[in-house]
């Protein structure tokens, strides 16, 4: 049976691949997938907004406004998720879940939860310079979506949710205090809502404020696709809460408040969870959420090198970046125990899908020594296609390879679709096989996938059919580049950025 997030999904999608419009039901501000937004005002007239990036790496997204419409991808405050050993391979769906951005006496702190270990915290002074590293402030399993809230009389406070799926529990949030600076918990957790007798189950994604002389918690309840938003109030920070419903149209889930804005997203497969705006107005001490009437263009954020992430944490093994863009080295699926596709491979550099439709074109060049070596272009999610370069005796077989349910151990089709020269050249023991390759993305309405690659930047093979792309695991789906190899020497693909 379909659940309610299914039958969303479905329509959305049918929507989109008919170039149909979703109900406009907020101004959409950034048509690209970034979960769990949080924002806060800097110290200069602007705002900076920061969202869950999950197992990927760099992680912790800075992203940049004067507006609080346009936004700018500036930097990743999380070179490297903690423990690093754990997530040095790919895990799916973990590692940093809906981060809250705070400015307090200028300097900012982000704090997220990572369900598996616990909450961390970074801070900075310069959002888009160097963050510190994160420390661990409470340890332990299921505690999620924090948020902290620095009270007038210096005493710090964190509210969050509870994982079901970690801890056996959720539809409740607590509050605990922490030290002054903010780095350790002082004091246990006390439950200060519990949404499920009140009809507000699966409440979570708690943003802390005051305002007032009043203690607010804006949390969605009743999940991503049928959900709505709750205001919680009181005048203690441990309770009783009052409760009002704010903004009553599904489809919009958790964000974050500054001014008289609220940053959220829509979940949109396989685009993933792309932002959106709505305005605020206080009524009888309750903040109302409600439509903008102006609904900007949706931006792009980035289209440099600082748009790639990796699937895992980086390891140097994995590239480097060169001065005209970044190099990828193959990864050896031997170190990999349970390899059957590219899905556990953590090398992978991919960006987001930005905007419903696009186009974009990159130009590189592949290198391989050995049959066992392969790179090329891939369309990633739990299903995925990737054209493959691998040497042979006299220049490259082109292979397209396409995985159906990879998340669900789905095996690779493969189909050998062109062969092409390679330039051979002298490399010390064994000689260098390479190809200049420019792959062309061209993305349709609800995510049709058209791929072409040419050899000489004139004459271009188009896959057929095209490729329905589809969402990964709490991510939306991403386009880039690997390489990998079944020998203990490493090819490798040069991108032109």
């Amino acid at each position: 049976m379909k659940t309610a997030t299914d039958l969303l999904t479905s329509l959305t999608s049918f929507l989109l691949a008919f170039n149909m419009h979703v109900p406009a039901i907020s101004a959409q501000i950034v048509f690209a997938d970034y979960s769990d937004p949080d924002v806060c005002a800097g110290t200069d007239s602007d705002y900076w907004l920061t969202a869950s990036s999950f197992q990927c790496s760099p992680g912790l997204p800075i992203l940049h406004s004067t507006d609080l419409s346009h936004w700018t991808l500036m930097n990743y405050a999380l070179p490297r998720l903690m423990p690093y050993e754990h997530y040095d391979t790919v895990r799916h769906g973990c590692g940093v879940w809906a981060p809250s951005i705070r400015n307090h006496d200028g300097t900012f702190y982000i704090y997220y939860g990572d369900p598996d270990f616990g909450v961390y915290m970074l801070k900075s002074t310069n959002p888009a310079v160097r963050w510190s590293d994160p420390v661990l402030v409470v340890g332990g399993k299921g505690i999620i979506d924090t948020c902290p809230l620095w009270d007038d009389d210096g005493r710090v406070y964190l509210v969050n949710a509870w994982a079901n799926s970690r801890c056996g529990f959720n539809s409740v949030l607590t509050i605990r205090e922490l030290s002054a600076d903010g780095s350790r918990a002082i004091s246990q957790p006390v439950m200060v809502y519990d949404g499920q007798p009140h009809g507000n189950h699966t409440i979570e994604g708690p943003k802390l404020y005051k305002h007032d002389g009043y203690y607010y918690i804006l949390a969605p309840a009743g999940g991503v696709a049928a959900g709505w938003q709750l205001a919680l109030r009181s005048r203690n920070i441990y309770g009783p809460y009052e409760e009002k419903r704010i903004y009553n149209v599904p489809g919009i889930h958790q964000g974050g408040m500054v001014d008289d804005a609220f940053i959220c997203f829509q979940e949109l497969q396989p685009y993933g969870r792309v932002l959106h705006r709505l305005d605020i107005s206080w009524a009888d001490g309750w903040p109302m959420m409600h439509e903008r009437k102006e609904t900007p263009a949706p931006t792009s954020t980035s289209h440099s090198a600082l748009a790639y992430q990796w699937h895992a944490n980086y390891q140097d093994t994995f590239g480097f970046p060169t001065v005209s863009g970044m190099r990828v080295y193959g990864y050896r699926t031997a170190d990999c125990p349970d390899y059957r596709s590219l899905w556990n491979v953590p090398n992978l550099w991919l960006k987001k899908f930005e905007g419903q439709t696009f186009t974009d074109t990159i130009h590189t060049t592949i290198t391989a020594k050995t049959a066992m070596q392969q790179s090329g272009f891939v369309v990633m999610g739990r299903d995925y296609l990737r054209l493959a370069f691998r040497p042979d005796t006299d220049g490259f077989v082109v292979e397209e390879c396409r995985c159906k349910d990879a998340d669900r151990g789905g095996t690779e089709t493969v189909r050998e679709i062109d062969h092409i020269p390679a330039l051979r050249y002298e490399a010390g023991a064994t000689p260098n096989y390479t190809c200049n390759v420019t792959f062309v993305i061209s993305c349709a309405s609800g995510g049709i996938c058209t791929i072409s690659y040419s050899t000489d930047n004139r004459h271009y093979h188009t896959l057929s059919p095209t490729f329905q792309a589809r969402e990964g695991m709490w991510i939306g789906a991403k386009y880039g580049f690997y390489s990998i190899t079944a020998a203990d020497s490493r090819g490798w693909i040069d991108i032109v950025l």
